[in-house]
C-alpha cells in the first residue's frame, strides 16, 4: 500500500463550497425515465424519487474529496456506500442549497474509506437531506482511523438467509447509463465507453451505482405496497459488484420492523450480489 501523505486528515470536519439547485418538474421527470420509475408523483414531475436527492449535492461532492485526498490516490477511487436520510421529499419548484464535509478516514484491511456527509436545506435553514457518502481507496493505507463513522446499516445474516418478504426483478436497459448519466450529471466514463472501463479493469461500462440503488429502492416500495416516492425516509446500501447494462436487476426485500423498516439487496442475472448491506425505512 501506499505511504499516508495521500491524505490530508487537517481537511476533516472543513465544510466545502455550497451549491444553490432549483428543483425543477423537467429534472424530476428525466430522473423518473432514467430510472424507469413510473410512480406518477414522479413521473408527472411533482415529487422526486429517493435517490434524485443525488443530483443538487453531485458537484460538492468531488470538491469535498479532493481536500482530503490526493490525485494519485483518487486515480483508485470506487463508490463504496451511500445512506440517503430524508427529512422531506424533493418536490418541484423547491430551492435548495446544498453543501458537503469530509467527515472520516477509515483505514480497511485492502485500503482505505471516506465518509462525506452532505446536507440539503431550503432557504430558511429547514433540513431536507442528510447523506452519507463513502468511497474506497484500492491498495491505499489511511494509516489508521480518523472521525466519525457513518450510521450503520449493516444486514444480518440471519435474516439474509430467511425467506424475503418479496423478490423483484427489473429489466437493465442497454441504454441505461446513457439516460441515468443526462439526468443525473454523473458522466463518469467507465459508465459510457466500453474501452475506458475495460482500461481500468472493468468488462466493459457498468451502471452507475446510484442507478442501481434507485432500481432497488424502486422494489422496496412496490414490495411494502407503496406507490409514493415520497414515502421513503432513508436509503442506504453497500455497493458490492458492478451491474451491466442489457441485464435484469433482481431485488429481495425482508421485513425488519412493522411496516416501515426494510431490508434488501440486489442480485444480476448471474446471482452476484450487487448492493448488499440494503436498508429502507418509510414514514409511518
Amino acid at each position: 500500500m501506499s505511504a499516508v501523505a495521500d491524505f490530508r486528515l487537517e481537511s476533516l470536519g472543513a465544510q466545502g463550497p455550497e451549491r444553490r439547485y432549483v428543483v425543477t418538474a423537467e429534472a424530476i421527470r428525466a430522473y423518473a425515465a432514467a430510472t424507469d420509475d413510473r410512480a406518477p408523483a414522479a413521473a408527472e414531475g411533482r415529487v422526486a424519487p429517493p435517490v434524485f436527492a443525488i443530483v443538487p449535492v453531485w458537484e460538492t461532492i468531488a470538491p469535498a474529496s479532493r481536500s482530503v485526498v490526493s490525485e494519485e490516490a483518487r486515480r483508485r477511487v470506487v463508490h463504496y456506500a451511500q445512506d440517503l436520510v430524508l427529512h422531506r421529499p424533493l418536490e418541484a419548484g423547491m430551492s435548495v442549497v446544498s453543501f458537503a464535509i469530509p467527515v472520516a478516514l477509515l483505514e480497511h484491511p485492502k485500503g482505505a474509506q471516506l465518509a462525506i456527509k452532505t446536507e440539503t436545506r431550503l432557504d430558511d435553514g429547514a433540513l431536507v437531506n442528510e447523506q452519507y457518502v463513502t468511497e474506497f481507496f484500492r491498495d491505499v493505507s489511511a494509516g489508521t482511523s480518523s472521525g466519525d463513522r457513518p450510521p450503520d446499516h449493516r444486514l444480518s445474516d440471519d435474516l439474509r438467509g430467511g425467506e424475503p418478504l418479496a423478490e423483484l426483478s427489473y429489466p437493465v436497459a442497454a441504454d441505461q447509463t446513457e439516460r441515468y448519466a443526462a439526468a443525473s450529471g454523473d458522466d463518469f466514463e467507465i459508465h459510457l465507453d466500453d474501452a475506458a472501463a475495460r482500461a481500468v479493469g472493468l468488462p466493459g461500462r457498468i451502471v452507475h451505482g446510484l442507478c442501481t440503488m434507485a432500481l432497488a429502492g424502486r422494489a422496496v416500495l412496490e414490495a411494502a405496497g407503496v406507490e409514493d416516492p415520497g414515502a421513503v425516509r432513508r436509503l442506504a446500501v453497500r455497493f458490492s459488484a458492478p451491474l451491466r447494462p442489457g441485464g435484469v436487476v433482481t431485488t429481495r426485500v425482508w421485513r425488519l420492523a412493522g411496516r416501515t423498516t426494510f431490508g434488501f439487496e440486489a442480485l444480476d442475472a448471474s446471482g452476484t450480489t450487487v448492493l448488499r448491506d440494503g436498508r429502507a425505512e418509510l414514514r409511518a
